[in-house]
């Protein structure tokens, strides 16, 4: 045999082996993220509390109320006539009363006592 007639034998067995090593190029397009260390200094977000009760309340001036409470019993939102804009009245701590500019309001989606601007306070109930 001759060499000659060897060399491409050998030259298509090696190229057939060196194909059996051959893994998938992996392409990466990872850039660092310009906002990152800002996201990670910042404070964790708070998320809005969920309803806890929708009340509809007769005051004793024979007014209404309508009161909107939500979980944590430190908001709720107060509108004196269905199609009103709500006052967002807030607290500290829960079990504290829950105020706005004028407004004050105390109890439950049964029973409150509501202060609002320029009333003194009144209770008003469910009914």
């Amino acid at each position: 045999m001759n060499i000659r007639n060897l060399l491409p034998a050998a030259a298509v067995a090696l190229l057939a082996l060196s194909a059996c090593e051959n893994k998938p190029q992996e392409v990466t397009n990872v850039a660092p993220d310009p906002m990152a260390s800002v996201l990670a200094n910042k404070a964790p977000i708070e998320l809005p509390p969920s309803i806890k009760a929708d009340a509809s309340l007769r005051c004793k001036d024979n007014s209404l109320a309508f009161v909107t409470f939500f979980e944590g019993d430190k908001q709720a939102l107060v509108k004196t006539s269905k199609d009103g804009t709500p006052v967002k009245l807030t607290a500290e701590k829960a079990g504290d009363p829950l105020t706005a500019e004028g407004y004050v309001l105390t109890g439950t989606p049964k029973s409150v006592t509501l202060t609002q601007p320029g009333k003194s306070a009144q209770v008003c109930k469910v009914g």
